[in-house]
Formats: structure tokens, C-alpha cells, sequence
């Protein structure tokens, strides 16, 4: 027993030196040759669109002042996170990090995140999309600055339109026309199906944004209360479940199983007459649908009296805890996410920018239908929500998915997996 704690005790001394090390490197690294402060930079932007993008970006930042150097790393998807949690509690940490937009409450909370409002003016927020900016808050302070955000969108193919009699001009606006105008577009051979008219759990969009849509865009927790198991949302559910079954459950799996990317994706091979999808598919439409003729609108309402309704996702530049420049840090943040970063960045990217005027600078420089369905991804995030994951209930999608998963498997109807699914979510509230 000697023998083991004197062995453990071996052990934090080593942890201890090399804890050293790092922290002795960290602060020789924080100053170059001539003096500037030197930022460490992470993201995970390392394919051959985005790196040279994202580094063009630093570069102009560097060039542009004689105090500050960044330097960018670049790091698996999935490694970032992990090793930036490891970094803030090791007390060495990146200076600037690009994080998810929807968990930036849970990072505040576990004091993993530098508050940045002594560093912003109260007017900064207004240069960026109102839904983008609630994310970053918390208790009234902005922990992070959002970067890009997406939203969804229907692409529907025209000539498939008109071969079913339907105005290629005039897409469906509720969830009644999107089953009529599926019905006409589908083309099936005996009880197979060789085009699908629509089907809503394929492309950028799963349960949860369609029963969102059916309960005025409320998410399963609003304002902090709970709304799962919601009249609203059993319908959107059971509405779903009736697809699969007026399909058949065997002929949307091994439709599904065809599927591929590019050339290969259901709605580029005309396999699927409509579907949902963020609004940078239009770049695998432009480059591996060629001469395709189609048309975007916004995803129909529950009914004519409801309003569209869409979800997003996106990322943040965030300072993780413990940085040892945050004023620094900060000043790289806002060239990040200034007018002429997020222009340069939306435009090689056809992505979507979180800073207003970035936003419509992207447009003016476009042409053709690339503005076209850009332009309309600027004028969704109008009515694109996103759902923060709130401090109070961490992990409560991972709660709710194997029950809902249930529904399609025939496990469960749709009233008792969203009952079985808020009773477990109320379990893990703080």
C-alpha cells in the first residue's frame, strides 16, 4: 500500500513538472522577437476551401497592426472541444476559439468562458442578427461573439413541377400543399417508388424543426419551462409518422439507402422532387446538378394562419477561460466578425455570416441564382430560430431522441414518447 501511494504521489509530481512546462512555454510563446503580443488561434477549419480562407483572414489582421501576431492551429472536428476543456482547466488555454453557437450558456456557467462585456460597448450587438446574438448571453453578458449561423430552406425541383401539372413558380406555403403537391410528384412503380415527392426527415431537417413549426416555433424548452409533450407537437409527430407509413417504412429505408452525396444526393439525381436543406447546398446543385432547373422558398407554414418557421445552428468566437491577452483576444474577435472579414469569408464560403452588413455586402457581390438563394437565406434568418442549450438542462436532446426514434420503429406512439421524454428531461434539471 506504501509502495502505491508513494507511486501516486510520483505521478502528481510528474504532472506537476510538466504542468510547469507547459505553463513556462505558454508564457515565453506570448511574445514574439519584436515585441507583439502573440494570440493563439483555433478552429477546425482545415480542408482545403476553408483553411487557406481562414488564414488569408489572419494574415490580414496581422498586417494590418504592429501589436498583435495570431497565429492559427487547426484541429480535428470533435478534438477542439475536447482539448480546449482540458486546456482552460489546466490554466492554459487557446486565446481564441471557434465554438458552437448553442452552447455558449453551458461554458459560462462552468466558468469556461471569459466575459467579454468589459471589453464591448453596448451598441456592439447591433451589428450582428438579434436570434444570433441571444445565444451568446447569458445573465446580460456576452460570452462569445457570433461568427456564421445557416437556416433552411425548400429547394424543389421546376421540371419536375410542371411534369405533374403543378406552377413551377408557385411552391407549396403549408404543410396541407406539401402532402398534395408530394402526392402528384411521386412516381411509383408498382410498390416501388421511383421518385418521392417529399419526405421530411430527409435532407437538413429531423423531427424536432417540424414539431417546433407546429407550436409557433416554441423548442421543448421556452423561456426555461418546459414544452415537449405539447398538443402541438404529438400532431407534428403523429403528421410525420403518417409519411412513413403512407410510404412505407420498407421503401424509405432502402430509398435512404442509395443515398450519397453530390451527384449521388437524392435531390441532385431527381430521386426526390423536393427537400429541405441548409442554404449552401446550392453549391452541390451548382456543381453536380448541371442545367438543373429548380427553385427555393421558405419551409411551409403548419397552416395558413401560422408563420414559417426554420432552425439554425452555427459557430462563435469565444476567449476561453484563462487566456492570458483577453483585451488582445477581444480586438481580434471583432476584425473576426467585422463587415470585411465576414465578407470575405461568406463570399469564398457561400455561407452565411452573422454580422448584418457583412451579410448584405455578400449579396450585392453575387449574381444569377447564387443571389438569388442567397438573398433568401438572409431574408429567412428572419424567422430562423435557434434552440441555446440552457444551463439548467444539459444534454436534454440526447433525453429526448431514443424516444422519439421509438415513434418511427413502432415502440411507442407519438403521446407517449414525448410524455416518457419530458419526464426524463425533468430529472436532469439542476
Amino acid at each position: 500500500m506504501k509502495k502505491g501511494f508513494l507511486g501516486f504521489l510520483c505521478i502528481l509530481l510528474v504532472m506537476g513538472v510538466l504542468a510547469g512546462c507547459n505553463e513556462e512555454k505558454s508564457s515565453a510563446d506570448t511574445k514574439s522577437k519584436d515585441g507583439k503580443v502573440v494570440l493563439n488561434f483555433w478552429t477546425f477549419w482545415g480542408s482545403e476551401t476553408r483553411r487557406p480562407i481562414i488564414e488569408k483572414i489572419v494574415k490580414d489582421f496581422n498586417d494590418s497592426q504592429d501589436r498583435i501576431e495570431v497565429n492559427h492551429t487547426f484541429l480535428p472536428w470533435g478534438d477542439i472541444w475536447t482539448k480546449n476543456l482540458a486546456a482552460v482547466a489546466a490554466g492554459n488555454p487557446a486565446d481564441v476559439i471557434v465554438n458552437d453557437i448553442n452552447s455558449v450558456a453551458l461554458r459560462a456557467e462552468n466558468n469556461q468562458a471569459e466575459d467579454l462585456s468589459k471589453y464591448l460597448d453596448d451598441s456592439f450587438k447591433e451589428n450582428f442578427y438579434p436570434h444570433l446574438w441571444k445565444t451568446v448571453e447569458y445573465n446580460g453578458k456576452p460570452y462569445a461573439v457570433p461568427f456564421n449561423t445557416d437556416t433552411r430552406l425548400l429547394f424543389y425541383n421546376k421540371k419536375a413541377f410542371r411534369e405533374a401539372g403543378l406552377d413551377p413558380n408557385k411552391p407549396p406555403q403549408t404543410w396541407a400543399e406539401l402532402e398534395e403537391y408530394a402526392k402528384k410528384l411521386d412516381i411509383k412503380s408498382g410498390n416501388k417508388y421511383d421518385r418521392f415527392g417529399f419526405y421530411p426527415l430527409w435532407g437538413s431537417v429531423g423531427p424536432s424543426a417540424w414539431m417546433a413549426s407546429a407550436d409557433g416555433g416554441k423548442g421543448f424548452i421556452d423561456d426555461g419551462d418546459l414544452a415537449i409533450n405539447t398538443p402541438k407537437k404529438v400532431e407534428a409527430l403523429e403528421w410525420l409518422l403518417g409519411w412513413q407509413e403512407r410510404y412505407g417504412e420498407k421503401n424509405v429505408q432502402a430509398f435512404k439507402a442509395e443515398f450519397g452525396s453530390e451527384q449521388a444526393n437524392p435531390f441532385i439525381s431527381g430521386k426526390v422532387a423536393m427537400i429541405i436543406d441548409v442554404g449552401t447546398f446550392y453549391t452541390q446543385i451548382r456543381d453536380y446538378g448541371k442545367d438543373m432547373e429548380f427553385g427555393v422558398a421558405k419551409i411551409p407554414a403548419y397552416d395558413e394562419n401560422a408563420g414559417h418557421w426554420a432552425d439554425g445552428g452555427g459557430f462563435v468566437v469565444e476567449v476561453p477561460k484563462g487566456s492570458k491577452h483577453p483585451k488582445e483576444a477581444v480586438e481580434f474577435i471583432k476584425y473576426l466578425t467585422g463587415k470585411e472579414a465576414q465578407k470575405y469569408w461568406g463570399e469564398k464560403n457561400y455561407d452565411n455570416v452573422a454580422n448584418i452588413e457583412g451579410a448584405e455586402a455578400v449579396s450585392e457581390s453575387l449574381d444569377g441564382q447564387a443571389k438569388e438563394v442567397y438573398e433568401m437565406t438572409v431574408k429567412n434568418l428572419e424567422e430562423t430560430n435557434l434552440y441555446p442549450v440552457p444551463a439548467e438542462y444539459p444534454d436534454y436532446q440526447n433525453r429526448i431522441n431514443p424516444h422519439i426514434d421509438k415513434v418511427f420503429t413502432g415502440k411507442l406512439t407519438p403521446e407517449e414518447a414525448l410524455k416518457k421524454a419530458e419526464a426524463d428531461v425533468k430529472k436532469i434539471k439542476k
